[in-house]
């Protein structure tokens, strides 16, 4: 009875607040590795989304499948820790991803200035959340954001098939806000990865565009 309770209580926190995300790709590195398990509020709106959010979204309108496949644990021990952990759903699907929001709705979002910064509003971003060696990015764009949708990127620009990859695909790219599942906020194993996720301030205070 005990248990019974528990894994009830687990699916009715997972429903409507908390939900738990395996990491099987390298996107998101260095902020989140591949084999990364990590918690979602789910209780954020699409209005309470900021710039430099980590988000997982549902990209089955948006984003075709690519690189969804989780990476089997090994060994007796992490078969056990594997099946245990998909009954509370902590696998990436095939249809969800993660990335950072770079751009809301109404931002004209470009890349790159003389520089190579990447622009938000006509102001540049310093991307301290970069892996280490990639440019903001070796495509070209200049989009402006329309209401509703969200410009998204993963931090490992040279290993990530984000916003960018989908320019030609209906939406241009954008996710839609309302296919956010949540906000991504603590990383909870391995245990030498515990953490939380913070906005990064530089991209976050970007005055909104003008609408």
């Amino acid at each position: 009875m005990t248990l019974a309770v528990a894994v009830l209580v687990m699916a009715v926190v997972r429903a409507l607040l908390v939900q738990s995300f395996y990491i099987p790709s390298g996107s998101m590195e260095p902020t989140i590795l591949p084999g990364d398990r990590i918690l979602v509020n789910k209780t954020v709106s699409a209005g309470g989304l900021e710039r430099g959010d980590v988000v997982v979204f549902d990209g089955t309108t948006t984003f075709a499948a690519a690189d969804r496949t989780p990476e089997q644990s090994h060994g007796v021990i992490g078969r056990v820790l594997a099946g245990a952990a998909s009954l509370v759903g902590v696998e990436l699907g095939e249809q969800d991803f993660v990335k950072r929001i770079i751009g809301l709705p109404g931002d004209h979002v470009r890349c790159c200035d003389a520089d190579g910064r990447l622009t938000v509003n006509r102001l540049p971003v310093t991307e301290t959340y970069l892996e280490p060696g990639d440019a903001p990015s070796t495509l070209t764009f200049d989009v402006t954001v329309p209401a509703g949708r969200l410009w998204v990127m993963g931090d490992h620009r040279s290993d990530s098939a984000d916003s960018r990859a989908h320019l030609g695909d209906p939406g241009g790219g954008m996710v839609r806000a309302d296919d956010v599942v949540g906000r991504a906020f603590f990383t909870y194993w391995p245990l030498s990865r515990l953490g939380s996720f913070t906005t990064p301030e530089a991209i976050a205070s970007v005055p909104r565009s003008p609408r």
